[in-house]
């Protein structure tokens, strides 16, 4: 693997980051906010890590991000053509999806989200 190809993929991984807006959240896990229609919305928490390789610990970004309420916690996964993982990631994630065999260059990649509570991307 090049290292060409690493930095674009931790650049986008940065670029999904700064677009969520969740880098610089600060609440806490057992706060609620009232959104602009006055309905409670639950903060929830997520595991966050931007650079893990499998059979081994996060290596870059590990620690809890908050989302909001426009935001999900996701486990993304980077895999080979032969389903081989490469690389996974996880985070809080504005406008979230499940997508799965997205092609991004000669990977592929699966997007996994969850909110019911706090911490559900250990988990997927």
């Amino acid at each position: 693997m090049g290292k060409p190809l690493l930095l674009g993929q931790l650049i986008l991984f940065c670029y999904l980051r700064v677009l969520s807006g969740s880098l610089s959240h600060d609440l806490k896990s057992d706060q609620v906010i009232m959104n602009e229609n006055n309905n409670v919305v639950e903060i929830v928490q997520c595991r966050m890590c931007h650079l893990q390789f499998p059979g081994e610990k996060c290596s870059r970004g590990r620690g809890i991000c908050t989302a909001t309420s426009e935001e999900a916690c996701m486990v993304g996964r980077m895999f080979r053509r032969d389903g081989v993982t490469w690389l996974n990631f996880m985070g809080c994630l504005r406008n979230c999806a499940n997508v799965k065999n997205v092609r991004w260059g000669s990977y592929f990649v699966d997007f996994r989200c969850c909110r019911g509570y706090d911490l559900c991307n250990e988990k997927l």
